[in-house]
């Protein structure tokens, strides 16, 4: 619906991109400005899919046809969350719960399919180290370090990857992006100590990134760096 006359929309004003093109930027029915929001992440959903086609880092079997599956519609899950997180500083259970659910799905699927124990070990460590960590540091803190949303996020993220180096590039990849963004603010006087910052936003995008490019990372830091020293 319309978030200003809160008229219900017809299938053909929620054709993404198209229909806010078409009206120009504004409702069908009250012609009050659509925010350019809608249809920024709607390009970006459509990018994000074309870039998980192009970069899917599994094989093109039953397997990795299936997690690709999922992982499309973890997508558009995270931008959902992203939106939330930015706008209202929150991670809905109504949108974090059913992902996760799909993620434990996605990770039994995983382990059956491998039939090892050693992917159910993985996967479980994989979550340890996602959600445990900022587990850790939500109760260490009482919540003000990290909030109980940032947590469940760590655990669907450590279902969906299965694997405990990933899930630690994750958290690392999401500090850096974090400091990127959190230090100039701060140097800029835009940002204090005190200034609450949104962390799933950049737990999200280190996600992505990890998914699709994580092992080639990984690989490229064993061969360039370990092996060098």
């Amino acid at each position: 619906m319309c978030p200003d006359c809160k008229h219900e929309l017809a299938v053909k004003d929620l054709i993404p991109v198209v229909s806010w093109l078409s009206l120009g930027g504004k409702c069908r029915y009250c012609h009050k400005p659509i925010s350019i929001q809608y249809p920024a992440v709607e390009l970006l959903t459509a990018i994000l899919f074309v870039m998980s086609y192009v970069f899917w880092p599994l094989e093109w079997n039953s397997a990795g046809i299936v997690n690709f599956v999922v992982w499309l519609v973890m997508l558009t899950g995270f931008m959902a969350l992203i939106v939330y997180d930015l706008k209202w500083m929150l991670l809905p259970n109504r949108i974090v719960f059913p992902l996760t659910l799909l993620g434990l799905l996605l990770a039994l699927f995983n382990i059956l399919s491998e039939g090892t124990l050693q992917s159910l070990y993985l996967t479980v460590l994989s979550v340890a180290v996602a959600g445990g960590i900022f587990y850790g540091l939500f109760q260490l803190s009482e919540g003000r370090w990290i909030g109980g949303g940032d947590v469940k996020l760590g655990v669907l993220i450590g279902l969906i990857l299965g694997d405990p180096y990933l899930a630690f590039l994750v958290l690392f990849l999401a500090s850096l992006l974090g400091t990127f963004v959190i230090a100039p603010g701060m140097v800029l006087k835009k940002f204090t100590a005190k200034t609450k910052i949104p962390f799933g936003p950049f737990l999200i995008v280190a996600t992505i990134i990890v998914q699709l490019f994580g092992l080639s990372i990984i690989e490229w830091y064993k061969q360039k760096l370990l092996l060098d020293i």
